[in-house]
């Protein structure tokens, strides 16, 4: 059984920044990719960021190009959400899935587990 754990979220005022973590247990964390997906009130979940099982390869969703980082320290199980620059519309509950793969993906459908999310509100 996998568990993911969010944490770091909060309010913050737009131009500010957040990290998010993510800490996994259950299974060989440093074998698999990580990801973090969001969903604001009212849409769909979507895509933010990926990461491949060693950290070489990253993903990003247009939106938070330029403005996000992923990372990972395999040797604690944990992922993490830098966010820079923060803006209203980045305001969602934020969530970290792993997938059973060492290689990253950009869909909801490649991920096989879920954390329960962490929400981010980014006021005007």
């Amino acid at each position: 059984q996998v568990q993911l754990v969010e944490s770091g979220g909060g309010l913050v005022q737009a131009g500010g920044s957040l990290r998010l973590s993510c800490a996994a247990s259950g299974r060989s964390f440093s074998s698999y990719a990580m990801g973090w997906f969001r969903q604001a009130p009212g849409k769909e979940r979507e895509f933010v960021s990926a990461i491949n099982w060693s950290g070489a390869m990253t993903y990003y969703a247009d939106s938070v190009k330029g403005r996000f980082t992923i990372s990972r320290d395999n040797a604690k199980n944990t992922v993490y959400l830098r966010m820079n620059s923060l803006k209203p519309e980045d305001t969602a509950v934020y969530y970290c899935t792993t997938r059973l793969s060492g290689r990253a993906g950009t869909s909801l459908e490649e991920y096989d587990y879920w954390g329960q999310g962490t929400q981010v509100t980014v006021s005007s």
